[in-house]
């Protein structure tokens, strides 16, 4: 139907869009970057380090932003919630009282 050359002219169609596909993807740099393991190494310590410098800093943003709250609600002078939030800061004072710690009050 097609002949030897229409064939031929398929596939080179194909490989053709193939290999411009690799390049799109940069296919040969991820084969490097895998091959290369001090260049893998040292992207994978980086990101570690990234993310755990972004959970301490989230975190730390998400407690403040949980002990601000807690100070609002106590300022509503709730009967329940307030009285619970009371007995656990005097928990925690006496507990760091115990063990030498500075509290103010």
């Amino acid at each position: 139907m097609f002949g030897k050359h229409g064939l031929l002219n398929i596939i080179n169609k194909k490989i053709d869009k193939i290999s411009l596909n690799m390049e799109k993807f940069k296919l040969v740099d991820y084969v490097y970057y895998l091959e290369n393991p001090r260049k893998m190494l040292f992207a994978n310590f980086i990101g570690g380090l990234a993310r755990g410098f972004g959970i301490a800093i989230g975190f730390t943003i998400l407690g403040a932003v949980v002990i601000y709250l807690l100070q609002v609600v106590v300022r509503w002078k709730l009967p329940l919630i307030g009285e619970f939030i009371s007995q656990i800061v005097n928990i925690v004072q006496e507990n760091m009282r115990k063990a030498g710690g500075k509290v103010n009050g």
